[in-house]
């Protein structure tokens, strides 16, 4: 396939990134046909692999996982996440639940005239999102809360915000849940702060390759240093809005729908050509 609209070099080092194994393999016993790939669920996940297998040929085989678990096996096969440290060269990265994960904004308001305040909505079922609930729920300066369902009886079960209501925020708040944060993708996009603990799982959108103080804000894993980042880049909103910069042309590489696509079919045609079948 010929990208003419994209960088080869950059194409490369993302299937690079996306698939790791680089020496040939076996697919197990308990991989599936293409042919026989039917409707499954989460269907979002079914129909946004299937839409590139659609180029390849019915006979060929595949292993793939959906769904929010991480864990490694020890066979390459296709997933949404994988942890971003140790060996995870089996897990191979696609775009699944693309839909979900993968919105950007057109933010109206700039870094200075949003409220000198964090912000956070959804849903806390994990420990660590329900331990930083419990903590800073009622933080002056905070403006979260969960919107488990159903309610639960708790003074941070709170109605949701839209996307627009918490782009009136100079800094959004990413925590990860089963894998990785939904809202990252659009925070980042958005002309608000991002501020997050050290990722610890990655998505096709390179979680991994995030520095910090370069893309967001890192915090501290129990958010004792909350208060302290606020206070600097309220303080220093110059670095902040360069920080938001380099967030927006981290997104850029995304945002080629074409580019997207054909990154997706190169990635399938290595994964065939590693397993012997092309």
């Amino acid at each position: 396939m010929t990208i003419s609209d994209a960088n080869t070099q950059k194409v490369e080092r993302r299937i690079r990134y996306y698939l790791k194994q680089n020496t040939p393999f076996i697919t197990p016993d308990n991989a599936k046909l293409i042919g026989d790939f039917k409707k499954e669920k989460p269907s979002a996940y079914y129909y946004d692999l299937k839409q590139y297998l659609y180029y390849f040929s019915s006979d060929l085989k595949f292993n793939h996982r959906f769904g929010d678990e991480t864990y490694l096996e020890d066979y390459p096969y296709i997933v949404k996440a994988r942890p971003i440290e140790g060996d995870n060269k089996h897990a191979i990265l696609m775009n699944l639940d693309k839909h979900r994960h993968f919105q950007f904004v057109d933010d109206p308001y700039s870094f200075r005239q949003k409220k000198d305040m964090l912000v956070w909505r959804g849903a806390a079922y994990q420990e660590h999102r329900r331990e930083f609930m419990k903590a800073f729920h009622d933080h002056p300066r905070c403006e979260i809360g969960q919107t488990n369902k159903p309610a639960e009886d708790v003074v941070w079960q709170k109605e949701k915000l839209t996307i627009d209501e918490q782009l009136q925020y100079k800094f959004i708040l990413s925590i990860e849940g089963n894998d990785v944060a939904t809202s990252l993708k659009w925070s980042m996009s958005s002309n608000s702060l991002c501020f997050m603990v050290k990722p610890k799982f990655e998505t096709w959108f390179m979680e991994g390759t995030l520095v910090s103080g370069v893309h967001y804000v890192e915090l501290k894993e129990d958010y004792s240093d909350l208060d302290e980042k606020m206070d600097y880049y309220l303080a220093h909103p110059e670095q902040a809005e360069m920080i938001i910069k380099n967030a927006h042309q981290f997104i850029a590489q995304f945002q080629n729908p074409k580019v997207e696509d054909a990154i997706s079919i190169l990635l399938l045609q290595r994964y065939f050509e590693l397993s012997g079948q092309l």
